[in-house]
């Protein structure tokens, strides 16, 4: 089977992958207590006007198929589910999520006024925990059996097993409570939502960023690294016995390129697939650590929205995430085939 053709393949699965989860979706949230009139928690927002309310209520009713429309007397005609389904099929194919139940905005514009956060946080933690973890790990299965491999593995096995919850308060009540370092939560200074008080220029704001970037993402990373670590650790000691690794050696290349350009070459096709898992639930937020640290982005969003019972919005955010999942996958088999030319498509 040639490249083309597997790519042909394996873009018709995503697509019946992609069916699936809407129908999980659908089948879900249709099936969970009180979905069916969880439109109606928007009259409890406070935020949104009752004119505005009752137009929101029977909008909605429209998009997911749950209102044909108004008889004669006003009163709303119910739709059959097959009729709900295909409303909300062309809804989510279409990104039309609807409106928030707790500020009324649509979804969609919600979405990007905290993605960029998120993938701030995310990305600066992910991004530190793989390089941190390969890194150590390479160094750990060189020096398997001796007193830094032990220090390494149980390290990352403690902070690995340690709530990410208790690490981030352990991190406030140390650096900001006790040594007054970094900020106890949020994303930038309270000032700074004032008019007038926002620094004019993206360097001015820069340090300020950081600081309040800095425990969250410590958190993260500190949770995050040691399964890289040792994932690295474990395929590299098995490369490492290998007889190419030793002919490598006894051609006296130097131990950083049989260790890097030989041995983690060949030992990298777990640590793609983890990573690609890793990438496709970035935009899920990490809802823990940014409500500890009340960090506004789609993590803290979404335990929102749970708590709020926001269907529209847990319906949207669960569709992108498995989006997210599907498209990372179907890219780490991509490179699968152009890291090791030995893996053939059949």
């Amino acid at each position: 089977m040639g490249l083309r053709t597997y790519l042909a393949k394996r873009t018709l699965n995503t697509i019946v992958l992609i069916i699936f989860v809407i129908v999980l979706n659908f089948v879900i949230f249709e099936l969970m207590p009180g979905t069916q009139g969880a439109i109606e928690t928007i009259a409890s927002n406070p935020k949104i006007s009752a004119q505005h309310q009752q137009e929101l209520i029977y909008q909605e009713e429209l998009r997911f198929g749950l209102a044909c429309g108004r008889d004669a007397n006003g009163d709303v005609i119910p739709c059959p589910v097959w009729t709900q389904f295909g409303k909300y099929f062309i809804a989510m194919i279409t990104f039309n999520f609807g409106d928030s139940y707790q500020t009324g905005n649509p979804v969609v514009a919600d979405i990007s006024s905290k993605l960029t956060n998120t993938l701030l946080l995310l990305g600066t933690s992910s991004l530190l925990a793989v390089v941190i973890g390969i890194f150590l790990g390479v160094i750990s299965a060189k020096k398997r059996g001796s007193i830094v491999d032990s220090a390494m593995v149980t390290t990352s096995l403690t902070t690995f097993s340690l709530p990410v919850f208790w690490m981030g308060l352990v991190l406030i009540l140390v650096f900001a409570y006790t040594l007054h370092w970094f900020p106890t939560g949020g994303v930038s200074p309270a000032d700074w939502i004032k008019p007038g008080f926002a620094p004019s220029g993206l360097l001015a704001q820069i340090p300020e960023r950081l600081r309040f970037l800095f425990l969250p993402a410590l958190t993260l990373t500190l949770f995050q690294y040691g399964g890289y670590l040792l994932l690295t650790r474990a395929t590299m000691m098995e490369t490492l016995s290998e007889d190419y690794i030793t002919t490598a050696r006894a051609k006296g290349l130097p131990e950083r390129t049989v260790l890097y350009k030989h041995a983690l070459k060949n030992a990298s096709l777990p640590l793609v697939t983890a990573v690609a898992l890793q990438a496709g639930f970035l935009l899920s937020g990490a809802i823990i650590t940014e409500t500890v640290f009340n960090w506004d982005g789609l993590g803290y969003w979404l335990f929102q929205a749970i708590g709020f019972k926001d269907g529209p919005v847990l319906q949207g955010m669960f569709f992108i995430i498995a989006l997210c999942v599907i498209f990372a996958n179907f890219g780490a088999d991509i490179i699968y085939g152009l890291i090791d030319p030995r893996i053939k498509y059949e």
